[in-house]
């Protein structure tokens, strides 16, 4: 079987691989490269996912790439506009073109001879089998099961005679008109279904098992509408990036660092917005800011929800299902005819795809990611992820701007792979997600690891890792480079 070479295989079309081969078009046109992508469009999730009022739960200006701007008046975007804009990039750079679809990886080797991956797919569809070589792998698949979402097992599902569904695989067909729906769950999915599908159904309940915490924000910025106003659209782009990014930053460390302080401030919005709808027990969470993902509602359309009489919170616990609907912990039944689990993502590393090296299996769980974007004595393979507790854009634009200096690195001194290790004789491990969720505890023995020192330290944090990524020098003692 003939098998395909170039430069670099980027794996997904999605907002970190179709931004990847932005930057490569931009930053090095010498190099030839393929993206492989295992659907059928470009979008990942802003494709994949069809529940009602899918949208970005980060601002645009920062969700979006630092080199385009983000036009749209709207600062949290639907997924229609966010799959709008990412076309718009892809066709702009080029990068359509270069976009192998129904192409899944389910296995990587590295050969140390002549340095080069050779990667197997399938196709999805026809089950045909292919092959790619490449010197470089950008894997841009994200972290979580494309195939299914996470659904716990649940006491007596067998018994409930109406319609219970994931998100995930939301049938875009399912009429919910005049129909008693629970939503079962309290993060962003959640908080966003509830309110758009409140006007429509005749209740909706999000049922929880405890509160998260929750601000509502605008969704037009007044202050990046004024700026784009009276300057150009880049420099307008990158101001308003830029004041959203310490804006973000700000709350977040003082979240951290003075977490009482900033649940009073956080109550007293979230009990403005809510009017006569009590604030406890259900929006009073039992953690500190930010030791979750903060959930954020449009111009507070959850919370408008709610004071309408359209929806209701339920903060109890699931004894079990019956016929014509939820038995509680407390023995009330909540009545439905429609169940939702929105109950989180499962998380799976570089998308199931075997990694190995000479043909012996290489375990991720045991190496240490660097710096964010490379995991130790994995030689030429970069890791695209992005930040919990901020846009998941900004670290992936840092990735690629630090593989760009990389590559032109090696090829000025014409090195053929490079990888990181550990030199460390008391590097310490902690979690490499440093979040209490439910989808990072059970995932825990899948993922590599964090150390608890820089560079394999990962401080989420924008201004330090622009420094890391964007002016530290490429070769430090930690990166072994080699020639063919």
């Amino acid at each position: 079987m003939k098998t395909k070479h170039t430069n670099i295989i980027i794996i997904g079309a999605g907002l970190s691989g179709i931004g990847a081969a932005c930057h490569l078009q931009r930053k090095n046109p010498n190099k030839t490269y393929i993206v492989l992508e295992a659907r059928t469009e470009i979008g990942g999730t802003w494709s994949l996912f069809k529940y009602p009022g899918i949208r970005s739960d980060s601002d645009m200006y920062t969700f979006g790439y630092s080199f385009k701007t983000w036009d749209d008046d709207k600062s949290f975007a639907p997924a229609p506009s966010i799959l709008k804009y990412l076309k718009e990039a892809s066709e702009e750079y080029k990068v359509t073109e270069n976009i192998v679809f129904n192409q899944k990886v389910v296995s990587y080797n590295f050969d140390t001879s002549n340095n080069l991956w050779t990667l197997k797919t399938i196709n999805p569809i026809t089950k045909e089998e292919s092959f790619y070589t490449s010197n470089h792998i950008f894997n841009c698949s994200g972290y979580y099961n494309y195939d299914h979402g996470y659904t716990p097992k649940f006491k007596g599902l067998e018994n409930f005679k109406g319609t219970f569904i994931h998100p995930q695989k939301w049938d875009t067909n399912l009429d919910y008109g005049n129909k008693k729906v629970v939503v079962i769950g309290s993060g962003a999915t959640a908080v966003t279904i509830v309110p758009s599908i409140a006007e429509k159904v005749e209740k909706v309940t999000m049922l929880q098992r405890s509160p998260t915490y929750i601000a509502a924000l605008p969704n037009k910025d007044k202050i990046a509408a004024f700026i784009k106003k009276i300057l150009p659209s880049k420099i307008a782009h990158t101001l308003v990036r830029t004041k959203n990014i310490l804006t973000d930053m700000l709350f977040f460390n003082l979240c951290r660092k003075f977490p009482e302080t900033m649940k009073k401030i956080i109550f007293k919005g979230i009990k403005k917005e809510l009017g006569d709808f009590p604030l406890e027990p259900h929006f009073k969470p039992n953690y500190k800011p930010w030791d979750q993902r903060f959930c954020l509602v449009p111009d507070g359309d959850f919370f408008k929800a709610l004071k309408a009489g359209k929806a209701d919170v339920i903060t109890n616990t699931i004894d079990t299902f019956v016929k014509n609907g939820i038995k509680l912990s407390t023995g009330e039944i909540l009545e439905a005819d429609i169940i939702v689990s929105a109950t989180g993502l499962s998380l799976i590393p570089f998308g199931g795809a075997k990694i190995s090296i000479n043909n012996t299996p290489f375990d991720i769980t045991k190496r240490f990611i660097y710096k964010g974007l490379m995991l130790s004595e994995l030689p030429n393979f970069f890791v695209f992820a992005g930040y919990t507790n901020a846009s998941w854009t900004l670290k992936s634009d840092l990735t690629s701007e630090y593989i760009s200096r990389m590559l032109k690195y090696l090829d000025k001194n014409n090195y053929s792979s490079v990888k990181a290790q550990v030199i460390e004789n008391n590097l310490g491990e902690i979690p490499l997600i440093n979040l209490n969720s439910g989808y990072i505890h059970r995932a825990m023995d899948i993922l590599p690891k964090q150390g608890d020192k820089f560079p394999w330290r990962l401080y989420q944090n924008f201004i330090l890792d622009y420094k890391v990524l964007r002016i530290d020098k490429i070769n430090e003692k930690r990166l072994v480079f080699t020639k063919n």
